[in-house]
């Protein structure tokens, strides 16, 4: 969640930058805050991105452990995966 929070102010702060850049014509800034808004957007793409695959994975492995839960009889395996289940799928709509 930092990152999130980190990119959002690094993109917020990179896009103001370039405004008050253009605004004033002062280029180097306007380029120094477009620098800095485009890395942090790529950032939160990537952790985004990642954020999606762990929930693919615990979305996975939550269907695998209900089913082996259900097969032996192990209700503590199956809420567990039930569980994981919710994770993934909290985790991917992020």
């Amino acid at each position: 969640m930092t990152d999130r929070i980190s990119n959002t102010f690094n993109s917020t702060v990179g896009g103001a930058k370039q405004t008050i850049g253009e605004t004033i014509g002062n280029n180097n800034l306007a380029a120094s805050g477009a620098q800095q808004k485009a890395q942090a957007d790529a950032a939160q793409k990537a952790a985004d991105a990642k954020t999606h695959a762990e929930g693919v994975g615990h979305k996975v492995q939550g269907e695998i452990q209900q089913n082996v839960g259900s097969l032996t009889g192990n209700t503590s395996m199956e809420a567990r995966g039930h569980a994981n289940e919710v994770r993934g799928d909290l985790e991917r709509k992020v």
